[in-house]
C-alpha cells in the first residue's frame, strides 16, 4: 500500500478554526468514538484482512491501540495548529513505532507463517536490508497501510462529517488527551505481550535502537514550527478532486509492478512524485476539503475494493469470507459517500476550506 500524501500545507489565516460556543459533552465526544472505531475497522478490516465474525472483536481488542493513536495524532496536529504534514509524519512515526516496537512484525521473518500470507515471505526476504535484518518492501507496506488506512483515511473522513468551524478545532482537552495516552498504551502493551500480538519474538537491540531512532527523528520533524506557519494560498485553479483520488490510486498499482529492489524503487518514486504533487495543488486557492477527502480516502477505498481478492488472515469459510468483504463495501461507501455529501450539503456551490 501506498504511503499516504502530504494532503495540504495546512490552514491559511481565514481558514484557522475561530471561538464557538461550547458545544453538549455528548456532541464533542461523538467524533472521538467515531475515530476509535473507524480506525481499527480501516487498519485491519477495510482491506479483507478479517471475516466478518471478527469485526466485533477486531474494534475491541485494536481499538484502544489504533483508535488511540489516531485520536493522539489528530489531537497533537490540532492543538497546534498545525496541517496534514505534521498528521503524515506523525502517523509514519506511529508506522514504525507499531510495526518495529510494539508487534515487531518489521524484524520477525516468521510473523506471517501462521496466516494465509505463509507465501509472501520469500518476496520479502528478497529485499532485506544488511545488518538491519528487515524486509524494506515489507517495511514499505506496514508503514504506509499505517499511514494511510489506520491513521489518515479515519481523520480525514470523520472531520469531513464536522462543519467547517468545527474540523480544525481540538476535540479532547489536556485530560482527555491524558486519558486517550493511557488507553493507547494499555493497547499496545496488550498486543506487545500477548502470544498472538507479538508472536513470543523479540527484536535485537540494534533492530530495537533503529526503531525508536527513526521515531524520534520523524516525531521531531513533525513537530518543527514551519508546519504551523500560515502559507500565503496561490490563486491557480486544481484538478478536480477525482483526479486527485486516481493518482493517489496510481501508487497502489504501483507497488505490484515488479517484485524486489526494482519494485521498491518504483513504489517509492511513485509515491514521492505524487505525494509532492498533492502537496503542490494543495498551496492553491482552489484547494478544498473535497480534494483533502478524496486524496485520503483513496487508499481505503482501493484497498476494500481488492477486499474480495485477497484472503483473511485466518481461514474462514467462504460464505463468512464473502459476507465480510460485503461489509467491507457497504461500510466503505456509507463513510465515503456519506462525508462527501455532508461536504456537499455544507456548501453545494463554493469551495470548501481546507483543512
Amino acid at each position: 500500500m501506498p504511503t499516504g500524501p502530504d494532503l495540504t500545507d495546512g490552514p491559511t489565516n481565514t481558514e484557522r478554526p475561530v471561538a464557538t460556543a461550547p458545544l453538549p459533552l455528548r456532541r464533542r465526544l461523538l467524533p472521538v468514538v467515531a475515530l476509535l472505531l473507524v480506525a481499527p475497522w480501516a487498519a485491519e478490516c477495510s482491506w479483507g484482512g478479517f471475516a466478518i465474525d471478527d469485526f466485533l472483536p477486531v474494534l475491541i481488542f485494536l481499538g484502544p491501540m489504533y483508535g488511540g493513536a489516531a485520536l493522539l495524532v489528530r489531537e497533537t496536529a490540532r492543538h497546534l495548529g498545525a496541517g496534514w504534514p505534521t498528521i503524515v509524519l506523525l502517523a509514519a512515526a506511529f508506522g514504525v513505532l507499531q510495526a518495529g516496537l510494539v508487534d515487531q512484525s518489521l524484524f520477525n521473518p516468521a510473523y506471517l507463517d501462521d496466516t494465509q500470507y505463509a507465501d509472501t515471505r520469500a518476496a520479502a526476504e528478497a529485499t532485506l536490508v544488511p545488518g538491519l535484518e528487515f524486509s524494506l518492501r515489507q517495511a514499505f507496506d506496514y508503514v504506509g497501510n499505517h499511514i494511510v488506512l489506520t491513521i489518515c483515511a479515519p481523520i480525514v473522513l470523520i472531520e469531513s462529517f464536522l462543519r467547517a468551524d468545527r474540523r480544525l478545532r481540538p476535540w479532547l482537552g489536556r485530560p482527555g488527551l491524558a486519558v486517550v495516552g493511557v488507553i493507547y498504551l494499555l493497547g499496545s502493551l496488550l498486543i506487545f505481550s500477548d502470544s498472538s500480538g507479538r508472536k513470543d519474538f523479540l527484536a535485537s537491540p540494534l533492530q530495537l535502537t533503529f526503531a525508536t531512532m527513526l521515531v524520534l527523528a520523524l516525531v521531531a520533524t513533525a513537530l518543527l514550527p514551519r508546519w504551523r506557519r500560515p502559507r500565503p494560498r496561490r490563486v491557480r485553479r486544481v484538478p478536480h478532486p477525482l483526479w486527485v483520488g486516481l493518482l493517489v490510486v496510481l501508487v497502489r498499482f504501483g507497488t505490484d509492478l515488479t517484485p524486489g529492489w526494482a519494485g521498491v524503487a518504483i513504489a517509492l518514486a511513485l509515491a514521492t512524485a505524487v505525494g509532492a504533487l498533492i502537496a503542490h495543488w494543495s498551496s492553491h486557492d482552489g484547494w478544498g476539503q473535497r480534494h483533502v477527502l478524496v486524496a485520503g480516502t483513496a487508499g481505503l477505498v482501493s484497498a476494500a475494493a481488492f477486499a474480495y481478492l485477497v484472503p483473511p488472515y485466518s481461514p474462514a469459510s467462504p460464505a463468512a469470507a464473502l459476507a465480510g468483504d460485503v461489509a467491507v463495501t457497504v461500510i466503505t461507501v456509507a463513510l465515503v459517500g456519506g462525508a462527501w455529501w455532508r461536504l456537499r450539503r455544507a456548501s453545494p456551490s463554493v469551495r470548501v476550506g481546507a483543512s
